[in-house]
């Protein structure tokens, strides 16, 4: 009975917190907190970018872009694109497998599986505002609930708002404004497409590219996006 008491009073704060967010932006996130510990202990010291800004100071390319790249049908599901799940799920169990039989026939290598996420932008901000990095059954179903309460007491312009304002765009650089005055030296809201889509691209892995600026990756991927920033329908 006191863990469920326990259990419910942390849903309640969370839905607490999660309807608070209609008026006030948060000051920083779980992932944030994670990743400012690792920089301190690094370096001994925290070099960090974030401004947060207004939806009207953004790029309406920065948007699409990001739309496009991270969740094409952020308008259309409630959090959760079922689809997509069960197509990682497919990927993930055949990269899987295939890993195991290389491991068979190579005993001595090491198993490496590269895990392919189906995670809508809603999850991604469940996931950074609150939990863990852990992949447990009971982290997701966490995550689970925390991402339909997102949807339920925010709109999808706040939810896309606030995950721009707090994603993550390379080591110690948090938010569209941090971003656009580290990589361009402009605000976010004049980015253009090109750079829109370069940033959207950067983001499943932006520690990785803001080493490899010249990846020829991140420019024929950027070059995709951009292909597709006008199909994107914008909350």
């Amino acid at each position: 009975m006191l863990l469920l008491l326990a259990f419910l009073g942390l849903q309640l704060f969370f839905v607490l917190r999660i309807a608070s967010m209609n008026w006030v932006m948060p000051e920083s996130t779980t992932f944030q907190r994670s990743q400012a510990w690792q920089i301190v202990t690094r370096q001994g010291q925290l070099p960090w970018r974030q401004e947060p800004i207004a939806w009207r100071d953004m790029s309406a390319k920065l948007q699409r872009a990001v739309v496009a790249s991270e969740d094409a049908a952020f308008t259309q599901h409630q959090g959760v694109w079922w689809q997509s799940l069960e197509s990682a799920w497919e990927k993930n169990a055949k990269a899987k497998a295939q890993a195991e039989k290389r491991a068979q026939k190579q005993p001595d290598q090491a198993l490496a599986v590269k895990i392919v996420g189906g995670s809508t932008i809603t999850q991604q901000l469940a996931k950074n505002l609150f939990l863990s990095g852990e992949r447990t059954l009971v982290r997701k179903g966490q995550e689970l609930l925390m991402t339909l309460t997102l949807e339920i007491f925010l709109s999808k312009k706040r939810i896309l708002e606030i995950y721009l304002n707090n994603v993550e765009w390379g080591e110690g650089v948090f938010g569209i404004e941090a971003a656009a005055q580290h990589y361009f030296r402009k605000s976010a809201v004049k980015l253009s497409a090109w750079e829109s889509a370069r940033l959207a691209v950067m983001l499943p892995r932006p520690r990785h590219f803001e080493k490899l600026p010249q990846s020829p990756y991140l420019a024929q991927r950027a070059e995709t996006i951009m292909g597709r920033m006008n199909d994107v329908v914008l909350p």
